[in-house]
């Protein structure tokens, strides 16, 4: 997982040409849950196939150029990255809302995690 590399690889697109911007976002694992307690670990899965349909579905989005997600499985630590997206599109208006979109659907139907 390389949030430089993803967006090398966007920049490479035939069309970047028409891209505004590159938005990204960087998940990591928080030492707290939301509840406030201590997490030493975190234990993710992810549905790889169903990542695969939100990225398909997302791209089809107006102005949006292309888009890059990725998802750590594992047992990973506090500051740990555990979510990359990269999205290229034309402007803010089209772009902000896919990348909101997309970690609202990422959290919900792709990942299963297990605090300890």
């Amino acid at each position: 997982m390389n949030i430089q590399e993803m967006i090398d690889r966007l920049k490479r697109h035939p069309d970047f040409h028409r891209a505004g911007m590159i938005l990204c976002h960087n998940g990591v694992v928080r030492a707290t849950s939301r509840d406030g307690a201590p997490v030493h670990e975190l234990t993710v899965k992810a549905d790889k196939a169903r990542l695969d349909d939100i990225v398909a579905a997302m791209k089809k989005r107006p102005g949006i150029l292309d888009i890059i997600a990725e998802v750590r499985e594992g047992t990973l630590y506090p500051g740990d990255d555990i979510m990359l997206i990269a999205v290229a599109g034309d402007i803010r208006e089209h772009v902000f809302p896919v990348v909101r979109d997309m970690v609202d659907m990422i959290k919900s139907d792709v990942t299963h995690k297990t605090e300890r």
